[in-house]
């Protein structure tokens, strides 16, 4: 075989493989974009879920907004970008399926609620009967998931622990917050005696003590997942919500304190 002919032969080969790579490079979900929008008590969890999502797709452009659940839904009705929304409160996946802006939501995690106090607990709050000592108390407003939840506890609580328990509480109510991780820090910055917060909120801060709330009266949060519908719907939502749904991804949830059934 002359020079020129295994030239030719070479060109030839790799031009018959070029539709193929071509193929494969576009076949797959990389390159794109992902918008995410999780409840804030999923930080840190869709963190490290994240670094484990890049690495099965590492030309993925990801990006991860957390708030308030309540927050998340308003912007995402009013046209916010996102591909996938994570809530701590079925209520709110439940009006975006409705209004046909979700779809396939899923449980995919469940968390409770309990009393976060300053190191020092300069009120004495012990146990759930102590909360009453708390002068400045802080929660989330009635429309945030966490919010709601305690307001839930706390009603249980009132026939209980002792009737006007409920009362003597919210006597000390000082601050709603709009999420979870607001009412933490006003703990953690010593503007406030407690704050009722989730369990994994509690275990991700060194700066907070952490005061069960009895299961009698506790509330189970329910975590869904779902992708958006949008014109221009990422093809990595699903894989996103795929890997929260896997082993892997259950064993990160657990690993933040989510209960995973």
């Amino acid at each position: 075989m002359t020079s020129r002919t295994r030239l030719r032969s070479a060109a030839t080969f790799f031009a018959a493989m070029l539709p193929a790579v071509v193929v494969a490079g576009c076949s797959g979900v990389e390159g794109t974009r992902l918008s995410i929008y999780a409840a804030s008590s999923l930080t840190e969890a869709f963190e490290e879920l994240s670094v484990l999502f890049a690495r099965t797709h590492p030309a993925a452009s990801l990006s991860t907004t957390t708030a308030g659940s309540q927050v998340l839904r308003t912007q995402i009705e009013q046209g916010a970008p996102a591909d996938v929304f994570a809530s701590a409160n079925p209520e709110h996946m439940e009006a975006l399926v409705a209004a046909g802006l979700a779809s396939d939501a899923r449980v995919f995690a469940y968390n409770e609620l309990v009393i976060v106090v300053p190191l020092d607990n300069p009120a004495g709050i012990d146990s759930f009967e102590d909360l009453p000592n708390a002068r400045r108390l802080v929660l989330g407003t009635p429309n945030v998931p966490v919010g709601r939840y305690a307001r839930q506890a706390l009603a249980a609580a009132d026939s209980l622990v002792r009737p006007g328990f409920v009362e003597a509480v919210l006597d000390g109510l000082v601050s709603e917050e709009s999420n979870v991780r607001l009412a933490r820090s006003k703990v953690e910055l010593g503007e406030a005696d407690a704050a009722i917060v989730y369990r994994t909120d509690a275990a991700s801060s060194d700066r907070v003590r952490t005061v069960a709330i009895p299961p009698e009266v506790n509330v189970r949060a329910e975590y869904l997942i779902g992708a958006l519908e949008r014109a221009d719907r990422s093809p990595l939502a699903e894989a996103w919500i795929e890997l929260v749904l896997s082993a892997e991804g259950r064993a990160v949830l657990e690993r933040h304190g989510f209960d995973i059934e």
